[in-house]
């Protein structure tokens, strides 16, 4: 069960369970995705991990979670929908399964409120010689990704398929922009997130909500200056699909095509959208996988993914350069099939019972049903797990038709050898 307060510009989301005998706080930062700011972003996780104001090192912060019965703490960022959320985690040991009455859970969120609001600084700016570390290791991972061809494919696809929309803007931000960061434009970039970022703080495990939210109450504070609303890109219809072929020092090409779904989270087709994705790209049963892989042995690779906030699916193969009309073909021929309802009431209870028990597998760690419940913050909308379950497995062989049919090809990109014949 989730009971949410908001108090002192925290929206706070108490998930009281048995299930586990940790206890999981994790705060979410919500801002719109912007090009001039995500390279800071991106950089403000690695700075976090570095220290805090009373653990300055981050040999005293390891030191600092051992002595709370190994604690564990992560942080990261991602994108959902058109919104960039930085997320801060820190696992504690639960004081009712400690031999002794210990202070560890207070302990536990003075040291979480650090790690939010006090990382090492001099007061007035982050400490240089961190910053430069951290960009070049961001730096790194920027570069890494150009190796990984499919993640690779992945960036250019978005950024070709929503070209001024800010989807299409790189969650790990831009090695170009590193140069412009310092270490005071950095730390006075977080003051202001930390004011004007949506916050939510998720509390899960077996405690006693009352004395948990007085507690939060008197460590977590904030100065609230809520950003201006940023109006977000809303439904897109398709004009004309786009065909983008990219040529590189590649084996394997990488057919990845993307569809408008005009269906989010938030909306009434959703659970349909969540079955059809299963039918069509989502399992090892699916047709892609059984059609463009299996049966014609086109792909190394094939399947799908759907984006739930920007209301987006994703197709992903890896083929020989030489399949690529052939390949395309067939994968446009298995979405026609989806439209005419070429699937069968077995596969379609199939499918259901294995996006079920996803999600069910999905409640049984703590990250994972967190991730679940922020889903309905992300779309605005009140729709639990079970809800969503329950609403799933009503789904009927109409209602994955006409989601279809509201799902629009919009882009096609290859990543193919340089030289040879795209089309061939």
């Amino acid at each position: 069960m989730e009971s949410t307060v908001e108090t002192q510009g925290i929206r706070y989301h108490f998930i009281e369970t048995k299930k586990f005998k940790t206890i999981h706080l994790v705060a979410k930062f919500k801002a719109p995705l912007q090009r001039d700011t995500i390279t800071k972003r991106a950089l403000i996780p690695y700075v976090l991990k570095e220290g805090t104001k009373s653990y300055p090192k981050r040999q005293l912060l390891r030191r600092k979670l051992d002595d709370l019965y190994g604690g564990m703490f992560s942080a990261d960022g991602s994108k959902k929908g058109e919104n960039h959320i930085i997320t801060i985690r820190l696992e504690l040991a639960n004081p009712k399964f400690l031999p002794d009455n210990t202070a560890i859970l207070e302990e536990g969120i003075a040291l979480f409120k650090e790690l939010l609001f006090h990382p090492i600084a001099d007061g007035k700016a982050f400490i240089p010689a961190i910053i430069e570390r951290e960009k070049q290791t961001l730096k790194q991972k920027i570069q890494s990704l150009a190796d990984d061809k499919m993640q690779y494919a992945n960036l250019r696809l978005i950024e070709e398929m929503c070209k001024g929309e800010p989807y299409s803007i790189r969650v790990h931000g831009y090695e170009e922009d590193l140069n412009e960061v310092d270490h005071k434009g950095l730390y006075e970039y977080y003051q202001n997130m930390i004011k004007e970022d949506e916050l939510d703080v998720y509390v899960v495990g077996d405690f006693n909500r009352r004395e948990m939210e007085q507690t939060l109450s008197k460590y977590l504070q904030r100065d609230v200056h809520p950003m201006k609303k940023i109006s977000l890109s809303g439904e897109k219809r398709i004009s004309k699909q786009k065909e983008v072929i990219e040529r590189q020092a590649v084996q394997q090409a990488k057919l990845h095509i993307g569809y408008r779904t005009n269906i989010t989270f938030k909306d009434e087709e959703y659970p349909a959208f969540h079955v059809f994705n299963g039918l069509f790209g989502g399992f090892p049963s699916s047709k892609l996988f059984m059609n463009v892989r299996e049966k014609h042995s086109l792909a190394y690779y094939a399947s799908s993914r759907m984006e739930s906030h920007k209301g987006l699916l994703f197709v992903f193969s890896g083929i020989a350069p030489e399949n690529y009309t052939k390949t395309k073909n067939i994968i446009r021929e298995q979405f026609e099939a989806m439209k005419a309802g070429e699937f069968t009431e077995q596969a379609l209870c199939e499918v259901k019972d294995l996006i079920s028990n996803q999600l069910l597998e999905t409640m049984d760690h703590p990250q994972g049903m967190v991730e679940l419940l922020y889903q309905q913050v992300l779309a605005d909308t009140e729709q639990d797990p079970k809800e969503l379950i329950a609403k799933i497995k009503a789904v009927t062989k109409k209602d994955v038709i006409d989601a279809a049919k509201k799902i629009e090809e919009d882009t096609v990109y290859l990543l193919t050898e340089e030289g040879g014949n795209a089309s061939a």
